[in-house]
């Protein structure tokens, strides 16, 4: 679980609280856009961190407590570092939340950056794409299942473990393929009431790498209501984020025919027990990228001034 922790006020001698001073997190180029979104003064304090905003203007610079470079623009060269400009001992963060398969040229940019925001869970800002948190009430009711695996896909390359694991998977197992790739996709609000209908879902990650797991997990499966069948880091990862009984993963089985045989022949009472978290936790989806920078915020404090990455491609291939 993420520790989220909150700026607080100090007293001054007389007792009298002292307003402490706004942190500006600046951000260079919002990430896969040239229109970032409304930015109010009280941003972060929509998602629980007072005395920090977000700015997207680039005048700021010179004043902006960090500076925040999303990966994808600056390797697609949609966006250049102001190295001339930066401010002396301005922390600089890069961001991203691809897997290291799809991350390119980070050699460019050896001792640049002072933090990394990322889904590694050894990042200086961690930001998974999805947690468990409590909650109290009447447990939801379990969709109504008729059908048995879905997966969908927009990528599929046949040089994907992924690929190849459905490959083997597809004659022993009906699995309904949806997404680009399969000449059927879905809109954005289909997505789980069509998964919904299935007992299982593939939550098959692209690449396979250290704490990569990602919205395939988080919400086609967990928030839909199927139980996740999945292909990403080693089992050991997932429960550090979930109950060892709410997902399925591929390496506890020593064949796809094996892993299809213990899918198919599950007795209702028995897949109703992948579902026993749901009746003290819910699913909370972290995919808002002002969330996500909001996050700095709650960690800036602690943060290492003086560190540097120098080599940032060593640290996030390892």
């Amino acid at each position: 679980m993420v520790i989220w922790l909150f700026w607080v006020l100090g007293s001054a001698p007389g007792g009298a609280p002292v307003p402490q001073p706004m942190l500006t997190i600046l951000i260079w180029h919002w990430p896969f856009t040239n229109r970032p979104p409304e930015l109010p003064g009280d941003t972060c304090a929509h998602y629980g961190m007072a005395g920090c905003r977000l700015s997207a203007n680039r005048s700021l610079l010179a004043s902006a407590d960090a500076v925040v470079f999303h990966h994808r623009e600056l390797e697609t060269r949609r966006s250049r570092l102001p190295l001339d400009q930066r401010p002396r001992g301005q922390p600089w963060v890069w961001a991203s939340m691809e897997s290291p398969s799809n991350t390119h040229g980070l050699h460019h940019f050896r001792g640049i950056f002072n933090w990394v925001l990322s889904y590694r869970r050894d990042s200086d800002i961690f930001v998974p794409y999805g947690r468990l948190e409590p909650h109290s009430g009447p447990t939801p009711p379990l969709p109504v299942k008729s059908k048995m695996a879905a997966w969908v896909v927009s990528n599929f390359q046949e040089r994907q473990q992924r690929a190849k694991l459905y490959r083997q998977l597809a004659p022993h197992l009906q699995v309904d393929v949806f997404g680009r790739a399969s000449g059927r996709p879905l809109c954005a609000n289909c997505l789980l009431p069509t998964v919904a209908r299935y007992r299982f879902y593939l939550s098959f990650e692209n690449s396979q790498h250290r704490d990569y797991i990602t919205e395939k997990f988080w919400r086609n499966a967990l928030a839909a209501g199927a139980v996740p069948v999945v292909l990403g880091p080693p089992r050991a990862t997932y429960e550090a984020f979930v109950p060892p009984d709410a997902f399925v993963h591929v390496d506890d089985f020593s064949s796809a025919r094996e892993l299809a045989v213990f899918l198919v022949s599950m007795n209702e009472s028995r897949y109703r027990g992948f579902f026993a978290w749901r009746d003290r936790l819910r699913v909370r989806l972290l995919g808002d990228w002002r969330e996500r920078f909001c996050t700095i915020c709650a960690r800036y404090p602690y943060l290492p001034r003086s560190q540097v990455y120098e080599d940032l491609e060593s640290w996030f291939q390892a």
